[in-house]
């Protein structure tokens, strides 16, 4: 999967300099623009390894540790485990969200409630994700976690409003879907754009969750 962009010996190093970390079960998962992605099992955790992909130009893991480092505790994203530097690339490592991004799940009416608190928390946090909207950055499952925080920053953030565009708000195939599974209506979308409006400018969540509460 990665052989064009890491030759087979570097990843056999990469494999043994993790193993010497007591990670097992190593195997490629996916990759994305900046970075290639593993899994593997770390003291029987299912745990996911960013490494910088070699031809990026952007070095931005070192940041996005920092930023999941203060949010250890929130239950907003997965545990943190490690950051470091394997043969000059960056690499992250945490653990595993099992679930599917909210791009192809079925979105249940607690997962709407559990986007709203969580991307609410971290507006009050002052950190902006940046890829809300997206569709691919929310994992649904047992839980809901929001990943990949390579182009966060603290700067004036839109999270709760980005996941209401995007669930709500702006026509994609999320928001069809949202809307025929829950009969949905324009009196309901008015409503919502009237909470986000009230949300932009006091900064709280209560009617937007009160509106959720009656689906």
């Amino acid at each position: 999967m990665f052989e064009h962009l890491f030759p087979g010996e570097r990843l056999s190093r990469f494999y043994r300099f993790l193993e010497g970390k007591e990670f097992e079960n190593l195997s490629p998962f996916s990759k994305g623009t900046t970075s290639l992605i593993f899994r593997a099992k770390l003291r029987e955790k299912e745990v996911i390894i960013k490494l910088a992909r070699p031809d990026s130009p952007r070095r931005n893991l070192e940041r996005e540790a920092k930023i999941l480092r203060l949010l250890e505790g929130k239950g907003i994203t997965p545990r943190f485990i490690e950051y470091g530097v394997f043969e000059g690339l960056e690499y992250i490592v945490r653990e595993f969200a099992p679930g599917k991004p909210v791009l192809h799940a079925d979105v249940e009416k607690w997962h709407l409630v559990e986007i709203v608190r969580k991307t609410a928390l971290l507006d009050a946090l002052g950190i902006d994700h940046g890829q809300i909207q997206g569709g691919k950055h929310i994992i649904l499952g047992r839980d809901v976690w929001i990943i990949d925080f390579e182009k966060a920053g603290f700067r004036k953030p839109k999270n709760l409003t980005s996941a209401l565009a995007m669930l709500f708000l702006n026509d994609n195939s999320i928001s069809k879907r949202i809307m025929s599974k829950f009969g949905l209506d324009e009196e309901f979308l008015a409503a919502m754009r009237r909470a986000a409006a009230e949300y932009k400018r006091d900064g709280n969540a209560g009617r937007i969750l009160s509106l959720l509460s009656g689906l």
